[in-house]
C-alpha cells in the first residue's frame, strides 16, 4: 500500500524523510520574503458597477495572473458546508480512505491520493488528496465521492451549484476584457461541457516546514482555477523574482488563471507560478476546482486575438495531448 502522508506526519516527531526535503533553491525557510504578505487584487462580486468589476478582472489577469473575489453570491454555509464534509473524509479511518483510492494505472487523475506529478529531483510533496469531478452530472463518477460524512454528497452538490453564477461571470467579463463578445471564451474552452474537477488537498502538520512543500512551484494546467482554503497561511506567489505569502481573506475565492486561458488569450492573460507551504502545528487544507474543456478538445490562441501583427504565440493542441506534456515534463 502505498504510504500516505497523513500517516508520516503521525509517525515523524523533530524530523522528516530525506525525499520531502527540498532543494535550498526551493525551501520555503530560504526563499520566501518573510514578514510581507502579497496583497493580490481583492475583487468585490457585488459592485452595481459592472464596468469597473470587469477592468478589475481583466487588470488582475494581465498583471497578476490571481486575484480574491469576495462577496460573490456563494453564501459562507455552502462554503463552510463543503470544508465541514472534505475534513470529515480525512478524518476517517485510512482503510476506509482507501476505499477511494486512485486506481492504479488509471488515466484519470480522479480518487484518493498522495502523488501526482513526478518531480525532477524525485522529491515529494507534503500533502494527501481527493480528486473528483463535482460537473457536469454527465461527467461525475460517484465512486469517488465518499459516503462518509454524510453530509459529503449534498455539500458537493450544492458547492457544485453555487459555483455556476461565478463561473459564468468570470468567462464573460475575461472575454470581454480582451475584445470579445462575452460568450466567446468561454465557448473557446468547452463551453457547457467544462469540467470542475475537485480537488481537496490535506496538508498535515509537518515538523519542519522551513524545508518542506505541500505542492511545488506549478502553474494549473486547467483554464481557471476557483479555491477556497482554510484559514491555515500556505498560498505562495511567485512574484518580481520572489515568493511571497498571500493574505488569507476569510470567505473569499481566490482566483488562479490557468495555462489554457494563457493560452486562449495569446499571452495576454497570465497563468500564475503559485506554491503552497505547510504549517508546523496545523493542518491546511484547500478545496481548487480546476475548470477544465473535455479531454479530446482542441485548445489554442482565439482566432480573433491573432493576426499579422499578433502571430499565434501557442500550438493549437488537445487538451488531454497537453495535460500528458505537462505531467511528464515534455515541451508543449
Amino acid at each position: 500500500m502505498v504510504e500516505r502522508v497523513q500517516d508520516i506526519a503521525t509517525s515523524s516527531k523533530d524530523t522528516i524523510p530525506a525525499d520531502f526535503i527540498r532543494s535550498e533553491n526551493e525551501q520555503p525557510g530560504i526563499t520566501t520574503v518573510h514578514g510581507a504578505f502579497l496583497e493580490v487584487p481583492a475583487i468585490d462580486f457585488s459592485d452595481p458597477d459592472e464596468e469597473k468589476v470587469l477592468r478589475a478582472i481583466e487588470d488582475a489577469s494581465r498583471n497578476w495572473g490571481m486575484f480574491q473575489i469576495v462577496n460573490h453570491e456563494i453564501p459562507n454555509e455552502a462554503i463552510s458546508k463543503l470544508q465541514a464534509a472534505g475534513k470529515g473524509f480525512f478524518e476517517l479511518p485510512q482503510e476506509e480512505k482507501e476505499v477511494y483510492a486512485r486506481p492504479p494505472g488509471s488515466q484519470s487523475m480522479e480518487g484518493y491520493g498522495t502523488k501526482l506529478q513526478k518531480e525532477v529531483e524525485g522529491k515529494k510533496g507534503w500533502v494527501d488528496h481527493l480528486f473528483h469531478k463535482i460537473w457536469p452530472p454527465s461527467a461525475i463518477n460517484y465512486q469517488f465521492w465518499p459516503k462518509n460524512p454524510p453530509s459529503y454528497r449534498e455539500a458537493n452538490e450544492e458547492y457544485a451549484n453555487y459555483l455556476h453564477g461565478v463561473v459564468e461571470k468570470l468567462f464573460k467579463s475575461l472575454s470581454l476584457g480582451l475584445g470579445l463578445e462575452g460568450h466567446e471564451l468561454k465557448e473557446a474552452a468547452g463551453g457547457d461541457n467544462l469540467a470542475y474537477l475537485l480537488k481537496i488537498n490535506y496538508y498535515p502538520p509537518c515538523p519542519r516546514p522551513d524545508l518542506a512543500l505541500g505542492v511545488v512551484a506549478h502553474t494549473d494546467m486547467c483554464t481557471i482555477t476557483i479555491l477556497v482554503p482554510n484559514e491555515v497561511q500556505g498560498l505562495q506567489a511567485f512574484r518580481d523574482g520572489h515568493w511571497y505569502n498571500v493574505k488569507y481573506i476569510p470567505n473569499a475565492l481566490v482566483i488562479h488563471i490557468g495555462d489554457q486561458i494563457e493560452i486562449l488569450s495569446n499571452g495576454k492573460y497570465k497563468s500564475v507560478l503559485h506554491r503552497t507551504t505547510v504549517d508546523k502545528d496545523k493542518t491546511r487544507m484547500s478545496w481548487p476546482v480546476f475548470l477544465e474543456p473535455p479531454s479530446d478538445y482542441e485548445v489554442g490562441p482565439h482566432p480573433k486575438l491573432v493576426n499579422e501583427e499578433n502571430p499565434p504565440k501557442f500550438k493549437t493542441k488537445k487538451y488531454s495531448d497537453y495535460v500528458y506534456c505537462k505531467l511528464n515534463k515534455i515541451p508543449q
